[in-house]
């Protein structure tokens, strides 16, 4: 056995569908065996490999052991003389293995190889080729003059921004998304260092083969995509605490004495920089619209007391000081809060979700105006003008907002992409339905052949012109038949056209269309799949809130609801495990049948079963019914079944 590539995945079932695909064409020019170790996934990725590449060994673990040690589990019982570590979100292309096992036939003193890695909107990966992280390194790119300095010999020795990315290369790092290794250096060398949860295995792999006298390659003539780069969760904490600390436990095992501590102090330094620099960016991202429609709802009010108190009562000084402190500060809670609860900062271009908050919290102010003390009561009038005032303020600002980045008043309407599909009639066609199956909403702007001896009615014109077509037509997104168009023109023409398209490929024989506009995002799909409304952001808002008024209401009517619940104790126990956020009071049924993989939610006491009164034991109606309840979820029919099983709200 000439190669063994192994990919780990952990829920990315359609990612992986296309890397399999691009590993069968890739492997048919020399003998290869392929496994695929699953991380315990949830997304049905172990069935969808099993059913279509039964040729493929699947380890399929129980738990998450980390990246290292499923590597570990297949390279112990593989039989390649090299052994390919491949990320589950990459397309190879059809020459790829070739070239790089030729390429280490001829360096017998190549410990290890990585290739020239461009993102989906065809963009080159830095990461394809990295020095070692010493202190200065790591300083350098910690407080980013790596990205500063992109070419400097001194001050961009990460990411080697000094090397021609064209070139072959004899570098220090290879990445873990690509990772050829010869199987009798690993012998000599060890596995992967299962210390490493994930990221810097393949810094302490690449380190390991080098310090063994062998040597690490950057091979340039040969391309993959890699949709998801090491960037791509940075926006968390998680994040920043698993790289650095994996970069702190290569530093302890590799570095000694003062060069050692001083780069553990220098990680740990850039650990708490990096973790107060996220807070301070996930904070002022998530809180600067809020905090912005406060100050205008605060602001309107103010000028609103002294504008009333002028024209209708005559007297400037008719409000006392307590509306400021009191009245305002109240009046623009509820109403920031009402548009919070009615998703309006979920969707900035939605413009119904902040007017319905508004008038929401108006209602809510309107009733709470009468239990105010007196001296509260400042006026009716003022929570009318001011809810007019916030309605005026919070859709002009959404709307300025909206030009300034998209340079037109079109809010709220989604503009589709104009459209292009490269392929084959067949192929062009299985895409036109799947478009339409999937319900995409987009311009079609036509097709484009692959030969010229082809001329479809609809053709933009040949393969050859797409560059020309492009420009012409105006298209922002392609869409390539990979069973007509092999992986190597993909990227070539992904990277000639640039960024400013959008690009998705559909692989032969899948139901899935997929791409990445880029390694900080995630990747993008249009598929036949079902839409679960509880799976939605808003909807899992107002469920959890629900929950907690529910329990609050179940505390102040217990004595009551003792005469209706048979299990009183366990009633007790679900409140509060309800309102810790342990369980839901509604939620799906078990069941060991599992037609449909659905959204996860926690434990319930409740089920849409208990919405019938009835006993219900066939599986494939419950699972229909928990299908029907994720997919179809409002916060009604949580209360409609609370209400119907109400005896049962005990249930353990």
């Amino acid at each position: 056995m000439k190669l063994s590539v192994v990919i780990v995945n952990y829920n990315v079932k359609y990612f992986l569908e296309q890397t399999l695909l691009s590993v069968q064409k890739a492997a048919s020019f020399l003998p290869t065996e392929i496994f695929v170790v699953d991380n315990n996934s949830i997304d049905d990725s172990v069935a969808m490999v099993r059913d279509r590449f039964p040729e493929v060994h699947v380890i399929a673990n129980q738990h998450n052991p980390g990246f290292s040690i499923a590597n570990n589990q297949a390279i112990k019982i593989s039989k390649g003389e090299y052994i390919l570590l491949l990320n589950p979100d990459t397309v190879v292309n059809e020459d790829t293995f070739i070239k790089c096992v030729q390429f280490m036939d001829e360096h017998p003193h190549s410990g290890g190889l990585g290739v020239k890695m461009i993102d989906g909107s065809g963009k080159f990966l830095p990461e394809s080729k990295r020095g070692f992280p010493s202190p200065f390194v790591a300083f350098c790119k910690t407080f980013g003059l790596s990205k500063l300095f992109p070419t400097s010999t001194l001050f961009n020795r990460y990411h080697l921004g000094y090397l021609d990315k064209d070139k072959n290369h004899e570098v220090d790092v290879l990445s873990g998304a690509f990772m050829m290794l010869r199987k009798n250096v690993l012998d000599e060398i060890g596995l992967l260092d299962e210390t490493f949860f994930m990221y810097g295995e393949d810094i302490d792999l690449s380190f390991r083969i080098k310090k063994a006298g062998y040597k690490n390659y950057y091979f340039s003539d040969t391309t993959i995509i890699h949709y998801k780069g090491e960037s791509t969760k940075k926006g968390s904490l998680n994040y920043v605490k698993v790289f650095y600390n994996a970069m702190i436990i290569f530093a302890k095992k590799h570095f000694t004495g003062t060069k050692g501590a001083l780069f553990i102090l220098m990680l740990q330094m850039a650990i708490y920089l990096r973790a107060f620099m996220t807070l301070t960016s996930n904070f002022i991202q998530k809180t600067i619209i809020p905090i912005s429609d406060s100050l205008l709802i605060a602001g309107g009010l103010f000028f609103l007391k002294d504008f009333w108190a002028n024209y209708y009562f005559k007297d400037p000084n008719y409000y006392d000081a307590s509306f400021v402190w009191f009245n305002i500060p109240l009046y623009t809670f509820i109403w920031i809060f009402s548009i919070f609860l009615s998703g309006g900062y979920d969707d900035l271009k939605n413009l119904r979700r902040p007017v319905r908050g508004l008038f929401i919290g108006t209602i809510l102010l309107a009733a709470i105006y009468g239990f105010l003390d007196l001296e509260f009561r400042s006026s009716r009038m003022l929570i009318i003008l001011g809810a007019f005032w916030s309605f005026i303020a919070i859709i002009s600002s959404r709307i300025l907002l909206h030009f300034i980045r998209h340079k037109n008043f079109n809010i709220g309407k989604s503009t589709p992409s104009n459209l292009a599909i490269v392929g084959n009639k067949d192929e062009i066609k299985r895409t036109l339905e799947l478009l339409q199956n999937a319900r995409v909403n987009k311009n079609i702007i036509g097709t484009i052949h692959l030969e010229q001896k082809e001329n479809p009615q609809n053709s933009l014109g040949s393969f050859d012109q797409l560059n020309e077509i492009v420009r012409i037509y105006k298209i922002n997104e392609i869409i390539f038949c990979s069973k007509d168009i092999s992986a190597e023109k993909i990227m070539t023409s992904m990277t000639n056209l640039g960024s400013d398209v959008q690009y998705k490929i559909l692989p032969e024989k899948s139901l899935s269309i997929i791409g990445s506009h880029s390694k900080n995002q995630s990747g993008q799909l249009y598929t036949i799949d079902i839409e679960y409304k509880i799976a939605k952001r808003i909807n899992k808002r107002n469920k959890r809130i629900q929950d907690i008024l529910v329990s609050l209401f179940f505390i102040l009517t217990f004595i009551i609801l003792f005469l209706f619940i048979k299990n009183k104790i366990g009633f007790i126990k679900n409140i509060f495990l309800v309102l810790l956020g342990k369980k839901h009071w509604v939620g799906y049924h078990t069941s060991k049948e599992k037609l449909w993989t659905l959204p996860q939610i926690k434990p319930s006491v409740l089920t849409p079963i208990d919405a019938f009164k009835i006993d219900i034991n066939d599986p494939n109606t419950i699972e229909r019914l928990n299908f029907f309840y994720a997919k179809d979820y409002n916060t009604n029919e949580d209360l409609h079944i609370i209400w119907n099983g109400i005896q049962h709200l005990g249930r353990n």
